[in-house]
């Protein structure tokens, strides 16, 4: 029979083997899984970050804000996010005018921004709705629409008058960042501003010339 000193050896070195084990297999498994770094997590982050994100998109368009440059870039990432998109056109009802008014060459406006909105959407292989919203102002009528589509990114362009005042952030573009419940993505044009604009963008708002007498 072993004496107690021998089984204690025996135990002694058995857990010896273990733990050896342990730390080599524990070695293994760090070579082959190493630690992320900073900047994979900070992707992974921002990824996530962005699947949370977009859930669904609005398209703002008013007699005043131009947001055509943006439609092919918030198709692109409803396309890659597989997300629900909308565009807007806003008409403002002056106090003087009946709710139910109508405004024919701001009518007239909208169904051609649209009708644009739907081109580029159609050219990058997504589907689009489109809403034509008489509202006694632009910035409550596009956060109630944010609030009922549960939106979460609306896209902005830039102000028409900013390219001849250099002010393209108008008043109600700040207040509905400001005041918006969900991200927002406002777009301003540059000089030679081509960059989201593909060129189906370009011929679907892109105006005729016009005939010469």
């Amino acid at each position: 029979m072993l004496e107690a000193s021998e089984i204690h050896a025996t135990l002694v070195g058995a857990v010896s083997a273990v733990l050896v084990a342990l730390a080599i297999a524990a070695t293994f498994w760090w070579m082959l899984h190493p630690p992320s770094s900073t900047v994979e997590r900070r992707a992974k982050e921002a990824e996530t970050e962005l699947e949370r994100m977009v859930g669904s998109i609005i398209v703002v368009f008013t007699p005043e804000i131009a947001s055509s440059h943006m439609m092919a870039l918030a198709a692109k990432v409803a396309r890659g996010e597989r997300s629900e998109l909308l565009a807007i056109y806003v008409i403002e009802l002056p106090y003087t005018l009946p709710p139910d008014a109508e405004m024919p060459l701001e009518e007239r406006g909208a169904l051609d921004a649209l009708g644009a909105a739907e081109s580029i959407a159609k050219n990058s292989g997504i589907s689009i709705r489109t809403e034509i919203v008489k509202a006694r102002s632009t910035k409550q009528a596009v956060l109630d629409i944010a609030k009922r589509e549960r939106a979460n990114l609306i896209v902005i362009g830039d102000h028409r008058e900013g390219k001849y005042v250099g002010a393209p952030l108008s008043r109600t573009i700040e207040e509905i960042a400001a005041d918006a419940k969900c991200d927002v993505l406002i777009g301003v044009e540059g000089k030679h501003g081509t960059l989201f604009v593909g060129e189906a963008s370009q011929s679907a708002t892109t105006e005729p010339p016009a005939s010469q007498s």
